[in-house]
């Protein structure tokens, strides 16, 4: 578990130096960080669909799951749930900043890829369990702590503390694939993060779209969609 506590610890750090800081950044400025990160989220959401759809069992599968996801989402009407909730915290805190929005955004980004969804995994599973900082178990989740590092704190920067909840978020997610590994043996099924990374990533570049202010996809009533390939690996593999 050392490789999540530290990618966990550089979410934390990250945050809170991009928090800090944010006080002293003028409107101008956090509206080029707006820019810069509805960006980088359109072209890490597209880096992780394209190189899996060719890996994919069931090339519809992303379609499926976007379509029923999409249908749940809304019925549910998460995305005015969490529309409702982030104006009483705006009200409460005097401001007009979307902060759960962000932190949506940053768990998408902090959570779905190959680096937080096999990292633990490998980490469980390798021979070396030690605490060397340089053992390869753990290379994986060292090179995601790196990147959300620098994610963490243009995050923060941009919507404040409210994305130190992240962390806590990232390390449930990946301690439950080291459990999965270490009770299971070989954690998550190959075909099963391949579509999990397509439709995670179709999310990110949706919050892109939404950051940039060129469409409201309403990412949040996309959410379930995640659970789709999930359930239907989970059936599938008990026939």
């Amino acid at each position: 578990m050392l490789g999540t506590i530290v990618n966990t610890s550089t979410i934390l750090i990250g945050g809170t130096f991009g928090a800090i800081v944010r006080t002293g950044i003028g409107e101008k400025y956090k509206k080029t960080l707006f820019t810069a990160l509805g960006l980088c989220c359109l072209v890490l959401g597209i880096n992780a669909c394209l190189p899996n759809m060719a890996k994919s069992e069931f090339p519809v599968m992303f379609i499926l799951s976007l379509a029923i996801g999409g249908l749940v989402g809304t019925k549910l009407n998460l995305a005015g749930r969490i529309d409702k909730l982030n104006d009483k915290l705006n009200k409460r805190n005097g401001n007009e900043n979307n902060g759960l929005q962000g932190l949506m955004t940053g768990v998408l980004l902090y959570c779905i890829g190959t680096f937080s969804i096999v990292g633990p995994v490998l980490s469980c599973l390798s021979p070396s369990q030690g605490w060397d900082i340089g053992e390869s178990a753990n290379t994986y989740l060292y090179t995601n702590a790196t990147l959300d590092l620098v994610t963490s704190a243009v995050l923060a920067a941009t919507y404040g503390w409210i994305m130190l909840w992240a962390a806590p978020i990232l390390f449930c997610w990946q301690g439950l694939f080291y459990a999965i590994a270490y009770f299971f043996g070989d954690g998550m099924p190959e075909p099963m993060r391949v579509e999990l990374s397509i439709v995670g990533g179709v999310l990110i570049v949706s919050s892109g779209l939404g950051i940039l202010g060129i469409k409201d996809c309403k990412t949040v009533n996309l959410l379930p969609s995640l659970l789709v390939p999930i359930i239907f690996y989970l059936v599938k593999n008990l026939f």
